[in-house]
């Protein structure tokens, strides 16, 4: 499919990066695409100026030092990780990052860029048809929840977040929770390019997550003018919690991917109260496409 010919895969360390790498190679085959993973090294000069007062020059290159041996051995782990993915998968060609891609053929690389993550990523994104992400665990590695919520905030474009075990075979079943919002509407037109060649496709709404906008009917008759078959089906709330539902009725319809709007609400809000987006994040087993 022409739509898709770059996916971002940005891979801060190891944690959850081998199903990310499965989930993406698999992605750039069912779309003849290219899969250009980035990791970024931050720049121990970064953090002088973050150094508390009273710390010494010499305390400074220490902190420095040990913060830039911490980087190189995520940036060795890495490396070696994706050279062992790419040995095993060699039906996805191995080319430099801004060489022509093979027409229809897929094809991945690896680049490492120095500096801030909040910045390069994002930037990264803004020219990719979509970023994947690793499964960001609640706690244990921060980075990769924030690199997620720095595609989401600052590129323009969608964010797929990769389970955490390796995905066996391609995405066939496809939700789309609706509620109305631009946020799911956004995430509608990325989902198309994998409902498109879907063998089913179901759109969820409730009446407790619905805005105002659109319906859930109107949604069906907006695939079906894409040439896309698909249901509509009302789910209700698991213990008075949206979320839950909603990934319940996933479950019920065996769906292999989820799409959805993020934060209708401000993130600030739902990570104090809870929301729809954050129960996602935290207990999704599938591949889940957001959009803002």
């Amino acid at each position: 499919m022409k739509d898709v010919r770059k996916i971002l895969l940005p891979l801060p360390s190891t944690s959850n990066a081998e199903a990310a790498l499965v989930r993406g190679g698999n992605f750039a085959r069912r779309f003849g695409a290219h899969l250009a993973v980035l990791h970024v090294r931050p720049d121990g000069r970064d953090i002088a100026p973050l150094a508390g007062e009273g710390m010494s020059g010499a305390m400074v290159e220490d902190l420095m030092r040990s913060a830039d041996h911490e980087s190189a051995r995520h940036a060795h782990d890495v490396h070696t990780l994706f050279e062992r993915y790419a040995a095993e998968n060699p039906d996805i060609k191995v080319v430099p990052l801004h060489s022509a891609y093979p027409d229809d053929a897929p094809s991945i690389s690896f680049t490492v860029a120095r500096g801030p993550e909040s910045e390069i990523i994002p930037a990264q994104a803004r020219l990719s048809d979509f970023t994947l992400v690793p499964h960001p665990d609640s706690g244990d590695e921060v980075s990769s929840s924030e690199t997620l919520h720095a595609v989401l905030f600052d590129s323009g474009r969608p964010v797929v977040m990769a389970p955490r075990t390796a995905p066996v075979g391609l995405i066939k079943r496809v939700c789309i929770g609706w509620n109305g919002t631009a946020e799911s509407s956004s995430a509608l037109r990325g989902a198309l390019a994998w409902a498109q060649t879907a063998e089913a496709v179901r759109v969820l709404h409730c009446g407790d997550y619905q805005r105002r906008g659109p319906s859930a009917k109107d949604v069906v008759e907006y695939l079906a003018a894409h040439g896309i078959k698909a249901d509509a089906v009302e789910f209700q709330p698991v213990e008075r919690d949206v979320g839950k539902g909603l990934l319940a009725a996933c479950r019920e319809f065996e769906a292999d991917m989820l799409a959805m709007g993020a934060y209708s609400h401000s993130r600030l809000r739902q990570l104090i109260l809870g929301g729809v987006t954050r129960h996602v994040l935290e207990t999704a087993s599938i591949t889940v496409l957001m959009s803002r």
